[in-house]
Formats: structure tokens, sequence, C-alpha cells
């Protein structure tokens, strides 16, 4: 009895003793932001724009909107918000999978920030991890990005007017 006690203490003992291995899984998008988007988020999913009720799925760069009834992804606004200026407008980062379709519940939780100014954007932002995202001011050349992130920066090519006629529907 006492040498199966102590064959159990022993394995016990080994197995308490391996080391640990954490795993450390960090999802950073931060490179595939928008230069509009506001600072403070190393990933993003979804954006939803309460000054025009609309979403941005950062990963796709595309706007979802409601035309009727039906939910449309597209690369700019709809024409009804060609004076919405991007950069001044407030964002609220989303982080879950398809939000537009808890959109009735985000236009009323969010209401409050409809015409809220002054959020820090990733353009005016000085914090180098921001640098990679094309078209930044202080820009780093895209082979040391890929060095520092382990892949190239990727910007959104919008010059942060939402206008524009963008066409299509997931």
């Amino acid at each position: 009895m006492k040498r199966l006690f102590l064959v159990v203490a022993v394995m016990m003992i080994s197995y308490f003793s391996m080391p640990a291995k954490a795993q450390l899984n960090v999802n950073v998008n931060i490179g595939s932001q928008p230069l509009w988007g506001p600072t403070g988020y190393d990933h993003v999913d979804y954006y939803y724009l309460p000054d025009v009720e609309s979403y941005y799925y950062v990963p796709k760069k595309q706007f979802v909107y409601l035309n009727g009834n039906d939910w449309v992804f597209a690369n700019s606004l709809p024409p009804r918000y060609g004076n919405y200026d991007l950069y001044n407008g407030y964002k609220v980062v989303i982080n879950s999978p398809k939000p537009y379709l808890n959109f009735n519940n985000d236009k009323i939780k969010y209401a409050k920030y409809k015409g809220n100014k002054g959020q820090l954007v990733i353009r005016d932002s000085r914090d180098s991890k921001y640098y990679i995202v094309k078209g930044h001011p202080h820009g780093m050349p895209p082979g040391q990005a890929k060095k520092i992130y382990g892949k190239g920066s990727k910007g959104n090519g919008n010059n942060g007017k939402g206008h524009g006629n963008g066409k299509g529907k997931h």
C-alpha cells in the first residue's frame, strides 16, 4: 500500500512540476483599420456609426447599411450620407459577429453618441503602432511594417468621406 501511495505521489509531483505552456492568442488588425477609425483598439471587427445608423466591417472594408428592409454591404456609404465626415463622426467599436442583426438595440443604446465629435482618430495619432496604417502621415515603409508586425500595411483607400454609389448585398 505504501508503495502504491509513493508511486502515485511521484507521478503527481512530476505531472505538476512540468513547465506550463501558456497559449497567448492576440488578434491584432491595426493595419486593416481605416485612418478615420478611433484610436485605442488593437482589434476591431465593426464600427457602428450612430450619426448615419450604419456599420463598417473592418476585415472587408465595407459599410453595412439598411436600404429598405435589406442590409447592403458596399465600399462606400449611400449618396444620402454624402456630407457625412467619417473623421469627425463618433464610432463605436463592436467586436461581435453580424452586429447589424442587433441594430434595433444598437440604435437605442448608442443614440447618445449622435453628434459627438472629438474622438481621436488613427490619422491624427502619434502612437507609432498606427504608423503601419496606409496613408498615416507618419507612416513607415511597408517593408518595415512587415518586419515588425508580420504583414504589410493595408489601408482602405477611402479618403474619409462616406459618399459614393456602393452596391451589393451579403
